[in-house]
């Protein structure tokens, strides 16, 4: 299903990837003790402007900042829109 929102300027829509439920040692980890997700797939990318133009593609696995961007319901998912500059690198 494709996304039917389309970011302006040098936003990026971002699928964050699922918080891991489960340590290396098998623990469970509650809701209340997992870390906000600090990757994710790059969904939607907008034209960039004059003086910026987009290094990130749609696909690409990113890695931002923890509190980077805003989150956003579309469709039923949760995603974040950000600007290209808050994502830390490409993974």
């Amino acid at each position: 299903m494709a996304l039917t929102f389309k970011p302006l300027a040098d936003r990026v829509v971002i699928e964050p990837v699922a918080a891991e439920t489960k340590t290396a040692s098998g623990i469970y980890i509650p809701d209340s003790a997992k870390e906000k997700p600090q990757q994710g797939k790059v969904i939607a990318v907008g034209k960039g402007t004059k003086e910026h133009d987009m290094t990130v593609a749609e696909g690409d696995m990113v890695l931002y900042g923890k509190f980077s961007g805003t989150e956003l319901k579309l469709d039923g998912k949760d995603y974040l829109i950000m600007r290209e500059t808050e994502i830390l690198g490409i993974l």
